[in-house]
């Protein structure tokens, strides 16, 4: 059951990081520099309800892989940072293929 929770927690991770990319340099210029005030109603919003399901998602893996709060906490910090959930996601790609490796699941890369 961990490694499904790592991957629903990694694809809203990098999700949440490419939708709040498109906000900031696609949806805010357009609303700012081309006065289409829409663009940013609509991306908001659909950056913040997968920003609400990624902050769920990294409590069910806080809860299912049992790792270290401090990992469910940058996961959060990171997603309020441009380009940081990519660097994270790295991190818990790395921790996926270690339990995939110890739950004798073929890693194929």
């Amino acid at each position: 059951m961990s490694i499904p929770a790592l991957k629903f927690a990694r694809a809203l991770g990098i999700a949440d990081g490419v939708s709040l990319l498109v906000l900031l340099f696609i949806a805010m210029p357009m609303k700012y520099m081309a006065g289409m005030p829409l663009a940013v109603s609509v991306v908001g919003a659909i950056h913040g309800g997968i920003f609400v399901t990624y902050v769920l998602a990294l409590v069910l893996a806080q809860i299912v892989v049992r790792w270290n709060i401090i990992w469910s906490l940058l996961g959060i910090a990171a997603a309020f940072v441009p380009f940081a959930n990519f660097f994270l996601d790295r991190k818990f790609k790395t921790m996926q293929k270690e339990r995939e490796e110890s739950a004798g699941i073929q890693v194929v890369s």
